[in-house]
C-alpha cells in the first residue's frame, strides 16, 4: 500500500482525538489553575490504556512494507471505535469553535507536521512519530496551549484596549458587579427584569463572567441606550474580582452568598472570602454595596474601604436593612413580605421562582432597584416580571410529570434548598443527582452530608457514576434509606429514562447538578 493512502484514515482519526481533548481543555478553562492536567491526571485509564497503544505494539513485530496495509485498518477499526462510543456516550457541552480553539487547531497542524521529519531517514522513523504524536496527544493539546500563549495574551490586550475605550465613551453608563460563590447568575437575571421596568439595562450574557466574557459583551452588546451594565463576575483564585473590577469599573455591587465553591484552585475559606469582597472593596465611595446579613463570613468580614452598605436578610432582621418576612413557599412559587427598616414601608412580594436562595436575590435586587430610585409600584411590577431562570429552580413538565430543573446547582446549601423544594410536593419525589464537585479535601464529607440529608426527602434517589457519587449513596444508606430505593447509572439520560418504570400518578423529579462531559465515569 502507498504511504500517503495509509496515513488517510490516521489523520481523521486524529481530527477526531485532538477535537474530543480540545472539548475537555475548553470545559476546564483552558488549563487555568492546571484543571486540563488535574483532569488527565484523574482519567489516565480512558486517556492512556486504550487502543492506541496497539500502534506501538504493530510497529516493532511486522515489516514496514506490510505495516503501511495494517496501519491503515488499524486506524479505520479505531476511527469505527470513536464515532460508536461517541454515538453510545452523551456529549453535554460540545466543543465551541471561538476563536481561540481555531488558532489551536493551526497551531497542531503544523505540530502534527513534524513527524514527516522522519521521512528524511526512514518510513519506520516516521511512523513512529506518528503514533507517538496520536497516542500522547492530550499532552500535545498542552503545548499547543501553551504556544498560543503569547498570541492570546496579544489578543486579550487588543480586546481590553478597545472595551476599554468604548466604556469609556458611555458617559452615563453605570456598573453593577454582582459576584458570590453562588446564585451570581440568577441574581443578575432578577436584577436586570427589575430595573427593566425603569431603565434599559444591558446584563452579561449566559454565563460571560471572565474577563474576556466582560469584553466580548462590552464590544457586542453594549451601546449608548443602556442606563447600567450588570456584570456578573466569577473568579477561581485570588485577584480574579479584582481584575475584573479594574476592567469595567463598578460603582454598584451585590455579593450573593460564600460558600466553599472552587476550594480545590482558591486554596482555603479565607482566600475565597478575601477575593469576593474585592468586588466591595472596589466600589467609589458614592456607590452602593449591597451584603447577606444571613452570611456570616459577610457579616464578620472587615469592610477595608468606606461604601455605603445596605444589609439584606431573613433571619438576621437586626443587622438588616431590608429583611423577608411572612414567607410562603410552594411547588408553584413564592410569597413574602419586604421590610424597609428605616422607612417602616413593606412590600408584598409574589414570585414564580422557588427556593430560599431567591428570596436573597430578590432583596438584593429591590434594594439597588429602591436606591436607583424606583418607586414601590414599580417595584412591585418588577418582582412580577421576574422570570424563571434556566436550570435554576425551574419548574417544567416532563411528559406527565413535573420536573425541578436544578442542574446548574453546585454547592450544598443550594443542593439542600432544592431538596426543601422537592419535599414540598405532593406526588411522588425522585431526585437524580451527580453530586457537588471541586471541593477538594470536602468532597467526600459533603456529598456525604448531602445523601444523609436527601434520605427524609425524596422517595427515589437516582445517582450518576458510581465512583463520582459513593458518597451520596453512603450518607443514604447511613439513614437507613432503602436500597431497592437507590438507581446507580452511567449518565442523565439512563436516568430519565428509568423514570417511565419508576413515575406513579403524581410525579415530581429534581434535577440535580448535571455535570459536564470532563466528569462522565463511562
Amino acid at each position: 500500500m502507498n504511504f500517503w493512502v495509509s496515513l488517510v484514515p490516521f489523520y481523521f482519526y486524529l481530527f477526531l482525538k485532538t477535537s474530543k481533548n480540545l472539548q475537555m481543555l475548553q470545559q476546564n478553562r483552558y488549563n487555568r489553575g492546571n484543571k486540563y492536567l488535574k483532569w488527565m491526571k484523574s482519567n489516565l485509564k480512558k486517556n492512556f490504556l486504550n487502543w492506541d497503544i496497539l500502534g506501538f505494539i504493530l510497529l516493532f513485530f511486522i515489516q514496514v512494507s506490510f505495516f503501511k496495509f495494517l496501519f491503515f485498518i488499524y486506524m479505520m477499526v479505531l476511527i469505527a471505535s470513536f464515532i460508536y462510543e461517541h454515538k453510545k456516550s452523551v456529549t453535554k457541552l460540545p466543543l465551541n469553535y471561538t476563536g481561540r480553539i481555531l488558532r489551536l487547531f493551526v497551531t497542531l497542524f503544523f505540530l502534527n507536521l513534524i513527524p514527516f521529519l522522519g521521512l528524511l531517514k526512514n518510513e519506520t522513523l516516521c511512523y513512529l512519530l506518528f503514533i507517538f504524536g496520536l497516542y500522547f496527544n492530550p499532552f500535545v493539546v498542552v503545548l499547543a496551549n501553551i504556544i498560543n500563549i503569547p498570541i492570546e495574551k496579544l489578543i486579550n490586550f487588543y480586546f481590553k484596549s478597545k472595551s476599554l475605550k468604548r466604556l469609556k465613551s458611555f458617559k452615563n453608563l453605570e456598573v453593577i458587579g454582582i459576584t458570590g460563590s453562588y446564585g451570581k447568575t440568577s441574581s443578575k437575571n432578577i436584577l436586570n427584569d427589575v430595573l427593566s421596568v425603569k431603565f434599559n439595562p444591558l446584563k452579561t450574557p449566559k454565563n460571560y463572567n471572565t474577563p474576556f466574557g466582560l469584553m466580548i459583551t462590552i464590544n457586542d452588546y453594549l451601546d449608548k441606550f443602556h442606563d447600567y451594565f450588570i456584570a456578573e463576575m466569577g473568579a477561581c483564585k485570588k485577584n480574579e474580582i479584582k481584575e475584573l473590577c479594574n476592567l469595567v469599573h463598578p460603582k454598584y455591587g451585590i455579593l450573593t452568598k460564600i460558600g466553599m465553591a472552587h476550594l480545590e484552585t482558591f486554596g482555603s475559606q479565607e482566600t475565597i472570602i478575601k477575593t469576593k469582597f474585592e468586588l466591595i472593596e472596589s466600589l467609589p465611595i458614592d456607590g452602593l454595596g449591597v451584603l447577606n446579613a444571613d452570611d456570616e463570613n459577610q457579616v464578620k468580614y472587615a469592610l477595608k474601604n468606606s461604601c455605603p452598605i445596605v444589609w439584606i436578610g431573613i433571619d438576621n432582621k437586626e443587622k438588616s436593612d431590608i429583611y423577608a418576612d411572612n414567607i410562603k413557599l410552594s411547588s408553584e412559587g413564592t410569597t413574602f413580605t419586604c421590610h424597609f427598616k428605616k422607612e417602616k414601608e413593606k412590600l408584598v412580594v409574589q414570585t414564580r421562582l422557588l427556593g430560599k436562595a431567591n428570596i436573597y436575590n430578590l432583596l438584593a435586587a429591590i434594594a439597588l432597584g429602591k436606591h436607583l430610585g424606583l418607586t414601590q409600584e414599580q417595584l412591585e411590577l418588577g418582582v412580577k416580571k421576574v422570570k424563571p431562570i434556566e436550570h435554576r429552580l425551574n419548574l417544567k413538565k416532563y411528559y406527565d410529570m413535573v420536573l425541578i430543573d436544578d442542574a446548574y446547582n453546585a454547592n450544598i446549601e443550594g443542593a439542600k434548598m432544592a431538596l426543601d423544594v422537592l419535599n414540598l410536593s405532593k406526588g411522588k419525589k425522585i431526585v437524580i443527582s451527580s453530586g457537588i464537585i471541586e471541593l477538594g479535601d470536602l468532597s467526600y464529607e459533603t456529598n456525604k452530608e448531602l445523601g444523609m440529608y436527601m434520605e427524609s426527602r425524596v422517595d427515589v434517589a437516582i445517582l450518576i457514576g458510581e465512583k463520582q457519587t459513593k458518597p451520596l449513596y453512603e450518607g443514604l444508606i447511613q439513614k437507613k434509606f432503602k436500597k431497592e430505593n437507590i438507581y446507580i447509572v452511567s449518565t442523565i439520560q439512563e436516568g430519565l429514562a428509568l423514570l417511565n418504570k419508576l413515575k406513579e400518578k403524581e410525579t415530581y423529579i429534581l434535577l440535580q447538578s448535571d455535570l459536564p462531559d470532563i466528569f462522565n465515569e463511562s
